[in-house]
């Protein structure tokens, strides 16, 4: 069996700017490139970790429902951030507010540095679609 991958469009695309796709429907996963805080027109939010990251997650929930999922369907998240010490107080925090049980597979990695210089967090996905999750 060959699968075939359709591409989550979105309008207005904020990736279009940097020549990647939102994601991949492939079957009944969703694969997600990483999501940052930028407005719809893919300009850089700068603000507070606590503002960057509520649009980071409001823009992978866009891309979700897009592709006919949402964020409880995650079951797979990578977590990119550049400040490690941020994981007691504010990452935890997020994964309860904007997950459920039985929450995502998670992996939290702390990197350098980001696309743009203002940037604190990235966070990238896979997901199911329809519901499938076993709660």
């Amino acid at each position: 069996m060959t699968a075939k991958a359709y591409p989550i469009k979105l309008e207005p695309n904020p990736f279009s700017q940097f020549h990647i796709s939102a994601g991949f429907q492939v079957g009944d996963f969703l694969f997600l490139s990483g999501h940052v805080p930028i407005d719809d027109e893919g300009r850089p939010v700068n603000s507070g970790f606590d503002e960057q990251a509520r649009l980071t997650f409001e823009n992978l929930q866009r891309t979700l429902r897009q592709g006919g999922s949402c964020l409880d369907e995650i079951i797979k998240v990578t977590i990119y951030v550049t400040n490690m010490t941020l994981f007691r107080s504010k990452i935890m925090d997020l994964r309860q507010k904007w997950f459920k049980p039985p929450y995502p597979a998670d992996t939290l990695v702390e990197v350098s540095a980001l696309g743009h210089p203002s940037r604190l967090i990235e966070i990238e996905a896979i997901a199911l679609r329809n519901g499938q999750i076993d709660r």
